[in-house]
């Protein structure tokens, strides 16, 4: 072989890898080829080595490569080829990956997300939430999948298309007939005083920024129109239950709120709280409820007022409340069997006071309580109770020294008590009616369950006096507090020649009022009525104990 003919079988045989200090080139240029000189040292015998020409051919067409470089200077410079990475290329490249966010959990309990921590989704609490000693707020409702175009629709759906309400809780034309009731007929019905309205001046424009109290008037009209209502419609129950419950959980929620106060939480508790309270008690009144649910209204009144007389801000107010309760508290003593007249009610009593401006006679205040007649009411009811146990005892004999002591102590009382109207009002037929009927209920008590001319001359005195009061006239104050005397009247009337008027009476009471308790207390009149026509004139003297039998509790206001 020439020696100038590089030997294949010779590079064969020599390693593939070499050192960087065994390359050492040197270039010559020639026009005919190029040669770089490569140190090969091929045995140990050769100290120099040999030189083995490299010979590359030239391209065919040089001149071409000179056009492409001037092309190339003209159109600017030109990227550097980037240099071959080391090493032996990979069987799979590797290719590059954008890294993945990580998406939080929207399936985790309420605490461990608002914490910002990962939740094991234990149920019904979590784990975690546990040994962190933490509150778990459990886990939200799974909600369906939907589509965009879906959820599109639920976002413009959502868009209010109707105007806010007028007022707070007034939704729809039958809520608006219910507050046109309330105040063109509900709300002359159960005011008691001839001068102001206390219903229209005081508590409607209250209800007006209150939704609470908004909602009680409605369910109170409601129940009035309802129970007056041979067959009512079944959207006027199904608003007036509405407006039940409304009212109900929003009253709880306010007393919630108060009961954080801690010893406060009663002088805390809003006007409106109590006049709802308030409120609640007379829709009892007006639906005819039979299963004493006033108590129950009462009594949170009594507290309320109790623990807040040294703080209630709106003084006109409270004496309105004060006298209501206290008007319907010492009523309800003379059809219960159970007597509701406490320690609470005897000290309210004693400390009423009515503001300066409620004095005046033209002011209209209640009859009965601003001029003592309900004291006498609550002590003839203590001396029931007395006789009542001696009864139960066997004891037919119940004039002992303490009871009729007691009961000469009322009579004297009552013929000293002079009337405070003129005699010109329409409150001073009222106001003797009241003392007739309240001194026949002191005789009743006392006396033996049978005719006799005292009841009769009794009877047609308090028909007298029923006969002066104006029926005919707008002003309502005197008919609304007849319910009470007329009782008293029917439950002495022994002769059958006084009940026709006394029947009419109630009739023309219930066309006026429409008061649901009304027809109750007629029905419990016209029994014993039919007791005493068969012989049992004994046991007409408890008709608290026959209102009982009935299983009724209602009020006679």
């Amino acid at each position: 072989m020439d020696q100038g003919t590089p030997d294949p079988a010779a590079f064969a045989r020599r390693p593939s890898t070499f050192s960087s200090s065994t390359y050492s080139t040197t270039s010559t240029s020639s026009p005919e080829f190029t040669t770089d000189s490569v140190i090969t040292p091929d045995s140990e015998d050769d100290a120099a080595g040999s030189i083995v020409p490299k010979i590359e051919e030239l391209d065919e067409s040089p001149l071409e490569d000179l056009e492409d470089a001037k092309i190339a200077a003209t159109a600017g410079p030109v990227a550097l080829p980037t240099p071959r990475k080391r090493g032996r290329p990979r069987k799979h490249p590797i290719v590059e990956q954008k890294k993945a966010s990580h998406a939080r959990s929207k399936t985790g309990c309420g605490t461990c997300r608002r914490r910002k921590k990962k939740c094991d989704e234990t149920k019904p609490g979590c784990i975690n939430c546990e040994k962190n000693n933490v509150v778990c707020d459990g886990y939200e409702p799974r909600q369906p999948w939907r589509s965009g175009k879906q959820r599109a629709l639920t976002i413009r759906s959502s868009v209010p298309a109707d105007l806010p309400m007028l007022v707070d809780g007034i939704d729809g034309t039958v809520d608006q007939m219910f507050f046109h009731h309330f105040t063109a007929q509900v709300g002359k019905v159960l005011s008691l005083t001839d001068h102001q309205n206390p219903f229209l001046e005081i508590i409607v424009p209250m209800a007006m920024g209150h939704t609470g109290l908004m909602h009680s008037l409605l369910y109170l009209s409601g129940s009035c129109l309802v129970a007056n209502e041979p067959t009512p419609k079944a959207e006027w129950e199904e608003r007036q239950e509405h407006h039940s419950s409304k009212a109900m959980r929003l009253l709880q929620q306010d007393l919630s709120e108060s009961a954080n106060a801690g010893e406060d939480a009663v002088a805390t508790i809003g006007d409106p709280s109590i006049a709802q309270t308030l409120v609640l008690c007379l829709q009892t009144v007006c639906a005819g409820d039979l299963t004493g649910s006033y108590r129950f209204h009462l009594n949170a009144m009594k507290e309320m007022l109790t623990q807040r007389q040294r703080s209630f801000p709106n003084e006109q107010l409270r004496a309105f409340i004060l006298e209501f309760l206290l008007y319907h508290d010492y009523s309800s003593s003379i059809t219960s069997l159970r007597n509701p007249l406490d320690q609470r009610s005897m000290d309210l009593m004693d400390g009423f006071k009515l503001p300066e401006f409620m004095i005046q006679p033209q002011a209209g205040t209640l009859l009965g309580v601003m001029d003592g007649l309900f004291g006498f009411i609550s002590r003839i009811r203590q001396l029931r109770d007395h006789i009542r146990q001696r009864r139960g005892q066997g004891q037919g004999h119940w004039w002992d020294a303490p009871i009729i002591d007691d009961a000469f102590a009322i009579d004297n009382a009552l013929r000293s008590w002079t009337c405070v109207h003129p005699p010109d009002s329409p409150r001073y037929p009222a106001s003797l009616l009241y003392r007739q009927c309240t001194w026949i209920y002191l005789h009743r008590t006392i006396q033996l369950s049978k005719p006799s001319e005292t009841f009769q001359q009794a009877v047609d005195e308090g028909l007298q006096y029923l006969r002066m009061l104006p029926w005919d006239t707008d002003d309502g104050s005197t008919q609304s507090i007849l319910l009470m005397p007329l009782f008293l009247l029917g439950c002495a009337a022994f002769d059958p020649d006084q009940r026709p008027e006394i029947s009419a009476a109630f009739q023309r009471l219930q066309d006026w009022s429409s008061l649901g308790n009304i027809k109750y207390a007629r029905i419990i009149v016209e029994q014993i009525w039919d007791m005493m026509d068969q012989g049992q004139e004994e046991e007409t003297w408890d008709w608290e104990s026959i209102i009982a039998a009935r299983g009724w509790d209602f009020l006679v206001t």
